[in-house]
């Protein structure tokens, strides 16, 4: 057994002035390496897709993440990136948004010009790079339609200025070198348990992964094959065969609750401080809809990256820790979107646990048990030795 009661050093983590200027072209050529004549699309979510047409949505301030898909994306890509990579289209689509996380898409989709096609007919079909830039992540529905049209593509859910000065202007050859190293000091684990600390009460979390192999989330879609590439990225994940204990959750409005968990899921939630009605409806929804409780997900963050308020990148950060509720079939796992009673709860929800996103909850040490070896792998939200003697070999 190779516990340790050693605090780690806490790392020299990197600022924004650390990272190279992003550079479009560098990202999809590093991320795709696209073939000469390949064909690519833009995809943003609109609550009234309508606005798309002459870009209308461009008056509405509060619409920053499509924003950013027109100013950094479209125009980059009509402004000179697409003849650099030798790539054909650079059009943009806005669909109707989900209102979740990985929410299956509605097929209806507005072009620039006001037409509306369908996305399965017109639009998946006929492109072999979609970049999708909107409020809630795709990843999950357009990993299946990549998978079954035959495209390639990349989610960038959440983008923000941050986003785009660090977690896109990464090398991602070398983040997928360094998740591979992390990715084989945790793979075939047998479990891994998370201690949490809230309001001087203590809980555990078990994962039970079963030996299965570590999967990674590094950037580089390359090849032929379909696939589609979350951004930015940076994790080693495993998709649990069960889960038992509990553990502290931070709702978006601050609501504090205590999850239990058996058989892989979340049962009941129990009010710590915050709006009980909210916790009350939790309840209901797990009681009406069992699968929605159902964990997922364990991943483990495996970049140095600065904190940009999103969790598509805060995720990502090395020394974090996220579980995530429902949908997991994008993830290797088993539950789809059929399986769930309402449609709507057939979301994929990440539970982030770091210093910034979770200040009243405190993760004091997550381990590992791999062929009855016990082994910290983060401690006070730093990487453990073993993490930090796998990044070094």
């Amino acid at each position: 057994m190779s516990i340790s009661t050693t605090k780690p050093a806490p790392i020299a983590r990197r600022t924004i002035a650390d990272f190279p200027p992003f550079d479009l072209a560098r990202l999809l050529e590093t991320v795709f390496e696209p073939v000469d004549g390949c064909r690519v699309c833009i995809l943003i979510d609109l609550d009234n897709p309508t606005q798309m047409q002459d870009y209308a949505f461009l008056q509405d301030e509060s619409l920053t993440i499509q924003r950013k898909a027109h100013d950094v994306f479209f125009k980059g890509l009509q402004e000179g990136v697409a003849a650099t990579l030798g790539l054909s289209g650079g059009e943009m689509f806005a669909y109707q948004t989900t209102g979740g996380s990985n929410l299956d898409l509605p097929d209806e989709a507005v072009a620039a010009d006001g037409t509306t096609c369908s996305l399965e007919q017109d639009i998946y079909p006929n492109y072999d790079l979609i970049l999708c830039v909107s409020t809630f992540s795709a990843t999950a529905p357009l990993t299946a339609f990549a998978k079954k049209y035959g495209f390639r593509g990349a989610t960038l859910h959440g983008l923000n200025d941050i986003i785009l000065a660090t977690g896109l202007a990464v090398d991602y050859r070398e983040v997928s070198a360094e998740a591979e190293k992390l990715r084989l000091a945790m793979t075939k684990a047998d479990s891994f348990e998370i201690d949490f600390e809230l309001n001087d009460n203590k809980y555990t979390l078990q994962l039970i992964c079963d030996g299965q192999e570590a999967q990674k989330s590094h950037g580089l879609c390359l090849g032929r094959d379909p696939d589609i590439a979350n951004l930015p990225a940076g994790e080693v994940y495993f998709v649990p065969k069960g889960a038992e204990g509990q553990f502290p959750m931070r709702f978006d409005d601050g609501t504090l609750a205590v999850m239990d968990v058996t058989n892989g899921r979340i049962h009941q939630a129990t009010l710590v401080s915050g709006d009980a009605d909210l916790i009350a409806a939790y309840n209901a929804r797990l009681k009406a809809d069992p699968v929605t409780g159902e964990l997922g997900e364990l991943g483990l963050g495996t970049q140095d990256l600065p904190v940009s308020g999103r969790d598509i990148q805060d995720e990502k950060v090395l020394g974090t820790v996220h579980v995530a509720t429902g949908r997991s079939d994008h993830l290797g796992g088993h539950l789809t979107p059929e399986l769930f009673a309402e449609k709507l709860n057939a979301t994929h929800d990440d539970i982030l646990f770091s210093p910034t996103k979770t200040p009243e909850i405190h993760v004091s040490e997550v381990r590992m048990l791999r062929d009855g070896v016990t082994t910290v792998v983060i401690q006070d939200y730093e990487p453990a030795a073993h993490l930090r003697d796998a990044l070094a070999g």
